[in-house]
């Protein structure tokens, strides 16, 4: 009797779609490689030069998701956007230290290797490195039958930058009558999803026909490096902040000194329409500015005298504008006002 034969094809892992997959990944990295020395794809670790123009380098490492953004774009079978929502997540954390993007690693774990979703999450992946000038230097594709389910998969971004140390956003570079600017954001980003699919779900949305929410739900988040490295270059800013999770406060209250408290007047938020739109199923204005950045997706602490200065480096649908100022006081951050929902 001939004993059947054991391989790890039939365990639902396809090394030859992996090799496919990063003979791919060499390609377009290739092209978007411009003047860097090293071809790093393929490789066991990657290799980048150091900038020679910083006197006292410091390296800034940050890594993250997307969350469950991904299963919206399982819903809708759009994958092209949400590679550079995983590069900006990361290098948004990245400058808020002061810190220049210099190279990215992607993380995708799946259950079965579809190689034109695949080539759709990376093709957005390069375009967030584009738009952040830091390369792709490497990463891992992992296929994962029984850890995920049929069509599921997971994506997680690494991103490392350098700054000079002199040029490190601290906290006590922020004083009393600093303003805080909030800098738009392009919709809801990459966090709350969790709460927005139960909404859908719950009110039992058909998001494949819903034109604005397919619109809306797979915005790509901002990513704001070349705007806020400008800003640090010419010495205008004296702190900022990512609003990601944890909403407004949260996020503020990071990188503010324990002397000062930034206070938030909420009715100058200029909000979106997807927010508002949220917020017609019941949810509280707590709960909403815990979760969502409500339209601001990162916000900038100056002196009063850089306003129009640094309005210059944004583009008129990123216009910072006044939310705040920095005041003596603890709690770091108060909230005032309501935002028009209506």
């Amino acid at each position: 009797m001939r004993k059947k034969k054991f391989t790890y094809k039939k365990s639902g892992v396809n090394i030859s779609s992996a090799d496919n997959f990063v003979k791919f990944i060499s390609t377009i990295s290739s092209n978007n490689k411009g003047k860097k020395k090293f071809n790093n794809i393929g490789g066991f670790g990657s290799i980048s030069n150091i900038p020679k123009n910083l006197k006292n380098p410091k390296i800034v490492a940050c890594t993250d998701g997307v969350g469950t953004k991904i299963e919206i774009a399982n819903v809708l079978n759009k994958y092209d956007t949400i590679g550079i929502d995983l590069v900006a997540m990361s290098v948004n954390d990245l400058i808020v230290q002061g810190a220049k993007p210099l190279l990215f690693l992607d993380y995708i774990s799946i259950n079965k290797i579809d190689l034109n979703k695949l080539k759709s999450i990376l093709k957005g992946i390069v375009r967030g490195c584009k738009i952040s000038d830091c390369e792709l230097v490497g990463g891992e594709t992992a296929e994962m039958p029984g850890t995920y389910e049929k069509g599921k998969f997971d994506i997680a971004g690494f991103a490392v930058g350098l700054v000079d140390e002199k040029k490190i956003l601290k906290k006590k570079n922020i004083k009393k009558n600093d303003l805080v600017l909030a800098v738009p954001s392009s919709g809801i980003h990459s966090n709350g999803y969790s709460l927005v699919r139960y909404v859908l779900k719950k009110s039992k949305i058909n998001l494949k026909k819903n034109k604005f929410l397919k619109k809306e739900l797979l915005k790509p988040t901002k990513i704001y490096v070349k705007e806020v490295l400008n800003l640090i270059d010419n010495n205008l800013i004296n702190g900022c902040a990512n609003i990601t999770g944890g909403g407004l406060a949260d996020n503020i209250k990071r990188v503010i000194p324990d002397s000062l408290v930034a206070d938030i007047n909420l009715d100058k938020v200029k909000t979106k329409k997807i927010f508002k739109w949220l917020k017609q199923y019941n949810i509280e204005d707590k709960e909403m500015l815990k979760t969502f950045n409500c339209g601001v997706g990162f916000c900038l602490i100056i002196k009063p005298k850089n306003l129009k200065n640094v309005a210059k480096f944004f583009t008129k649908e990123f216009k910072p504008y006044v939310i705040g100022k920095i005041k003596a006081g603890k709690n770091n951050v108060k909230l005032n006002g309501k935002i028009d929902w209506s």
